[in-house]
């Protein structure tokens, strides 16, 4: 016995070596492709597109166009269109071989054919789908054709910007015809203590040859550092032409645990051997964590009591759009983990596959969420004030009836395993799509009509339900939507709570809608936390949609009970451009478009990270708008038109200390320390007491004079300061970059930064000036951008006009292109020294 289970080990081995000689499980599908905007079809093998232009997947072609104020703000003034992709390839399978062709994501409406046999269509942009490409294929060797149509004609179909096209990675899976499927399987935790844990996998296997199968499943667990730590084998028996679920359980001891601050994950490597040979080997990252959402004590993450300190996302990174290389969001997120921030929100749709794993990898909480349209339209064009709906602007709820269901559970299937999602929501601010709850809430009420925000204070839980239940119900019920959809979320995984982001609690609450949710997102209405406890005790709720003002953190630290928020939002976004022309996005983010770091980034740095942290911030005013006590500097009223700050993102300050002789400055400074001394040219304007400043704020008004301007705090016991000075006029450009070896995969960026010194080398932000980029070497230039709202200049250029003397340029490395880069910055007179990368 001993020696047939030796020879099957060695079996095993050998096997392993075997197999990963052989073509590997996944082939990265996303080179040698063709493009063409056009409508013209193209689906046909003998079309031809020689004269189509050579791309790299993924690709966005809304971003590469120009922003054209005829265009719509909702979507950032970026046009669709229909576009084409065909890719000519071939594949080494044999005939005890699959394949499947898999898409992270496609921005939308897209239809997909294979040597001329349509294999399908997919509308909603935001979910991944494969299918099976086997029958279609030619044999070993020979070449196929794949074609792919977008249709983004409908190009206002969203509140906020999309992208168009093939966006998010496509792979190319084969393995044999008895294997794991596609996300095949699923890892849980249920029982964790410092000492073991209890690892659960549900393996699902697909026997597609015609005959029975008689395999050996085996999973083994390798820790953090490498190490095998536990394994498991059984002998699985299937018929063919059949798929079955197997489970599997294996214990940890001493486990790593997954969180925040050390991010361990594990890999549960899963092999079938048929007849002495591996014939598919799968690999699950997992972590191994626990989290509980308490209605009275909060959020609890490996039984530590933690709160949420989140951010809402939208899925572009600014210049280079909806096709996001890993290594933007990496500096971006993190930026955002520098600043305090521990969560995202997908706001509102499920986010890519890289984006998880890095959100597993850096150790951030993930609020995963599906949907912003459901049953009925939101007018893109008005958000929330809803009046038509037209062709260009017919966005998912089209499909939702049919697709919803698909979209939702293939979401689950590709993200269950990663440890970062914390919470599933089904969607957001759904229920001003439902007339009944306008009215349930007082919408039509003459003394509070046009704001849904709010609920009229004197209408209590009874009178809401009253409302609504007189008011005339429409073709579709929210209550019973969402409890279909939240039935489909706890079929696929319970072991998250259920949520949505609820822009009518008080309505939601009475009306059906929360009961089919685990815990409740409040959406901008902190106001009611306290009557939601106090009215719904064992619903856990939490700020899912926040201003970013003192006040929204206030609330949640003097609430037990509120595990968190999420605030709108962490970085600047294309689209929803309500400002009108030529504001292309949102700029209410802690970073801006170019991923620089905005005030508000500071302010909430000194809210969220313990470390003492000074920020210096100016902006003037006139004198007639104050009465300044002379002897202090404190204004001592502020009359009509004075200093207030901005309740929507956040109020316009400046980053430097440039002003006339004659200007009053109101100098703010965002700091978690306990006092802090304003000092102007080594002159102390007194030190002041945070518990003084109602809104968090530190706030003197100054009469400018040239020179330095200091501040510094104290902290238990600690000194930290900061500065700003009087600086000259630009002498030459300061070059950083963020990295300096790039591999050449085809995918790594780097992130170059221009800004204007003066010839003290102190930054200089109030003169702008063209910068022209000059890249020397192999490397693929992706776009410039200043960071601005209102910069509408071409993403896809080299040269770009600063904003606060400052400016980005992103590069990627071409495949298998050795070089040694080199780039400089010029304006007229002004020149940079160089930055260079290697890629290898």
């Amino acid at each position: 016995m001993k020696r047939c289970c030796y020879m099957l080990l060695v079996s095993i081995c050998l096997a392993n070596i075997c197999w990963g000689s052989n073509q590997p499980r996944e082939t990265d599908f996303n080179f040698d492709w063709k493009f063409s905007l056009q409508e013209e079809e193209a689906a046909a093998v003998d079309y031809d597109d020689s004269a189509w232009r050579r791309i790299r997947l993924p690709h966005d072609w809304s971003v590469e166009a120009s922003f054209d104020s005829k265009l719509e703000g909702c979507t950032g003034y970026l046009p669709g269109g229909i576009g084409w992709y065909r890719k000519h390839f071939s594949v080494n399978a044999d005939e005890n071989q699959v394949t499947y062709l898999c898409f992270d994501g496609v921005y939308n409406n897209c239809d997909v054919w294979l040597n001329g046999v349509k294999l399908g269509f997919h509308p909603y942009g935001y979910s991944p789908f494969y299918f099976d490409i086997t029958p279609h294929l030619q044999a070993k060797g020979q070449n196929n054709v794949l074609a792919v149509k977008v249709d983004r004609t409908r190009y206002a179909d969203s509140r906020w910007y999309t992208g168009s096209g093939i966006y998010r990675p496509v792979k190319l899976i084969t393995t044999d015809k008895l294997h794991i499927p596609i996300w095949g399987t699923f890892v849980t935790t249920p029982e964790v203590s410092a000492d073991k844990a209890l690892i659960d996998i549900e393996v699902k296997v697909k026997n597609a040859y015609l005959r029975e199968c008689r395999s050996m499943l085996t999973t083994e667990i390798v820790s953090p550092a490498g190490k095998k730590v536990a394994a498991q084998k059984q002998e699985v028996s299937m018929s063919g032409n059949r798929e079955q679920a197997f489970r599997q359980q294996m214990v940890v001891t001493t486990p790593q645990r997954w969180d925040t601050e050390s991010p361990n994950m594990y890999r549960a490597i899963t092999s079938l051997v048929l007849d002495g040979t591996v014939v598919d080997r799968y690999e699950t990252p997992f972590s191994i964590r626990t989290i509980h959402f308490d209605p009275n004590e909060g959020f609890f993450l490996n039984g530590k009591n933690t709160l949420i300190k989140g951010v809402c996302l939208h899925h572009d990174g600014g210049l280079v759009g909806a096709a996001v290389p890993k290594g933007v969001w990496r500096r971006r997120l993190e930026k955002l983990k520098e600043g305090g921030c521990n969560a995202i929100r997908t706001a509102h749709n499920p986010p890519s596959e890289e984006f998880l794993d890095l959100c597993d990898e850096l150790g951030v909480l993930v609020q995963d969420e599906f949907f912003d349209e459901m049953d009925n339209p939101k007018d893109k064009r008005h958000n929330a004030n809803e009046q038509s709906v037209d062709y260009i602007t017919r966005g998912y709820a089209e499909h939702f009836q049919e697709w919803a269901e698909r979209d939702l559970k293939i979401t689950m299937l590709r993200d269950r395993n990663h440890p970062s999602i914390i919470q599933w929501s089904i969607g957001n601010e759904i229920e001003w799509t439902y007339p009944r709850y306008k009215h349930a809430t007082g919408y039509f009420d003459p003394q509070w009509s046009g704001n849904y925000f709010y609920t009229p204070p004197h209408i209590g839980p009874q009178e809401i339900k009253k409302r609504y239940e007189e008011s005339t119900p429409g073709k579709y019920v929210l209550a019973e939507t969402a409890k279909k959809l939240s039935a489909w979320t706890r079929e696929m995984d319970t072991t998250r709570p259920v949520t949505a982001n609820c822009i009518l609690p008080s309505a939601s609450h009475v009306t059906g809608y929360t009961d089919a949710l685990d815990m409740v997102g409040y959406s901008y209405r902190r106001v009611v936390y306290d009557y939601g406890h106090k009215h719904f005790p064992d619903k856990p709720i939490m700020g899912t949609e926040n201003v970013g003002q003192w006040h929204e953190w206030k609330a949640v630290i003097e609430r037990p009970f509120v595990s968190g928020l999420f605030l709108w939002t962490g970085i600047a976004y294309l689209g929803e451009a309500n400002g009108g022309w030529p504001s292309k996005g949102s700029g209410s983010g802690l970073l801006d478009f170019a991923g620089f770091k905005n005030p508000s980034w500071h302010m909430y740095k000194t809210l969220w990270d313990e470390q003492p942290h000074v920020y210096l911030a100016t902006q003037t005013l006139k004198r007639s708008l104050f009465k300044v006590d002379d002897s202090t500097g404190l204004v001592v009223e502020k009359r009509p038109g004075g200093w207030k700050q901005r309740t929507w993102g956040w109020q316009n300050v400046n980053e430097h200390w440039n002003y006339t002789t004659d200007a009053l400055i109101i100098v703010e400074v965002y700091s978690n320390c306990e006092e802090v001394e304003l000092l102007l040219n080594g002159e102390s304007l007194g030190p002041r007491k945070l518990a003084d400043f109602e809104d968090h704020i530190y706030k003197w008004a100054v009469p400018f004079a040239e020179g330095e301007l200091a501040a510094k705090g104290k902290s238990n016991g600690k000194m930290v300061s900061t500065k700003l000075v009087t600086v000259s006029a630009p002498a030459s450009i300061s070059v950083s970059i963020d990295i300096t070896k790039l591999n050449a995969d085809g995918y790594d960026v780097a992130h170059i930064v221009a800004q204007l010194v003066d010839e003290k080398g102190n930054p200089v932000k109030t003169d702008e000036r063209l910068i022209s980029f000059k890249v020397e070497g192999v490397c693929k230039v992706l776009g410039v951008d200043n960071g601005a709202t209102y910069n509408v200049q071409d993403f896809q250029s080299d040269n770009i006009i600063t904003d606060k003397g400052v400016c980005l340029l992103i590069i990627q490395s071409i495949k298998n292109a050795l070089s040694n880069v080199a780039i400089t910055a010029k304006s007229k007179n002004l020149e940079s020294g160089s930055v260079k990368i290697a890629i290898k």
